[in-house]
């Protein structure tokens, strides 16, 4: 039986929309081009070349789809000389050997998330290979769930409840080795965590994001929140973390899960229903600061194996 996105316990946005989820999955094995003319052919739409290494699909089913090189590098910008393009695109030719290409899905309504396990299982029978490929792949599935509220207190609730759940996360998950040493999904630092799981952590909106960027003046997070800060104030991201990487948009960037794309048996349902918890979490503030102040306290392992049945209700819901 196919697995199904768990539910959000708020399925719609402040202004009625229901809410979407982004996902970016990092790959090798297959090049751009090769993965639009595939993603065409599945979902419909146009393959659209931007250059060598970077391709749109554009008007699939799924809506607009980007596969390029990870590589700002491989890539040339408006209105410099030709030349350029031309020594970007075989820096690109060069890095693709060891770089990863990323596939970027335009938002979708979460309950169509399963969809997109056909598509990943074409991209590996043609011979895409995800972080299992390698001991140095470092390849990530991102989550971009659309926040349903801008407020301080549910940002807050939010953070506070993936911190405490972000051990079990790791351990449910099983991060590859080659992720955990990587930089880019490094655990918030202690300090900052046991600051936000305390209950009595209840800060306005400009303290939230100033503490953050105190702490974690980066995008290599296991939950960025750097986006959705930057949508909510952008010259103050701006100055303080000047990263062309950072895209302001009013979402979670959730950086954790594996992408094991060459695995046959892998599906991006159970990484989202993992994040599902931490938004039940959120949504449960008694929970949330029992949990907090264990966490704080050091008594979150001993109660873990309780937490976990707990979420796996949460799920079912």
């Amino acid at each position: 039986m196919p697995l199904k996105p768990a539910k959000p316990p708020v399925t719609e946005t402040a202004d009625g929309a229901r809410r979407r989820v982004g996902v970016e999955l990092e790959f090798t094995g297959l090049d751009a081009r090769t993965v639009a003319a595939l993603l065409a052919e599945l979902v419909g739409g146009e393959a659209v070349e931007k250059d060598p290494h970077a391709f749109k699909v554009v008007g699939s089913s799924l809506g607009d789809i980007s596969v390029e090189l990870d590589m700002m590098a491989a890539h040339p910008k408006e209105g410099e000389p030709k030349w350029n393009g031309v020594l970007r695109g075989l820096l690109g030719h060069a890095g693709s050997v060891v770089m990863p290409y990323e596939m970027s899905f335009a938002p979708l309504h979460w309950d169509r998330l399963a969809e997109l396990d056909g598509i990943f299982d074409a991209m590996r029978r043609r011979g895409a290979r995800g972080t299992e490929a390698s001991l140095v792949n470092a390849f990530g599935l991102h989550l971009n769930p659309e926040i349903a509220d801008c407020s301080a207190e549910y940002l807050t609730d939010h953070l506070k409840a993936f911190v405490v759940l972000e051990p079990w996360l790791r351990h449910a998950i099983r991060i590859d080795i080659a992720r955990e040493i990587a930089p880019y999904i490094e655990r918030f630092p202690p300090a900052y965590a046991a600051r936000v799981a305390d209950p009595g952590y209840r800060p306005d909106l400009t303290g939230l994001i100033e503490d953050y960027l105190a702490a974690n003046p980066s995008r290599n997070r296991s939950l960025d929140m750097l986006p959705v800060f930057a949508w909510l104030d952008r010259d103050r991201i701006a100055s303080r973390v000047p990263d062309a990487h950072v895209r302001p948009r009013p979402t979670f960037h959730y950086r954790l899960p594996n992408s094991y794309l060459g695995d046959p048996g892998w599906s991006i349902v159970p990484d989202w229903n993992r994040w599902i918890a931490v938004e039940w979490l959120a949504a449960d503030r008694d929970r949330l600061e029992r949990m907090g102040a264990a966490f704080v306290e050091g008594g979150f392992a001993a109660r873990a194996a309780e937490w976990v049945e707990e979420t796996h209700a949460w799920l079912q819901a």
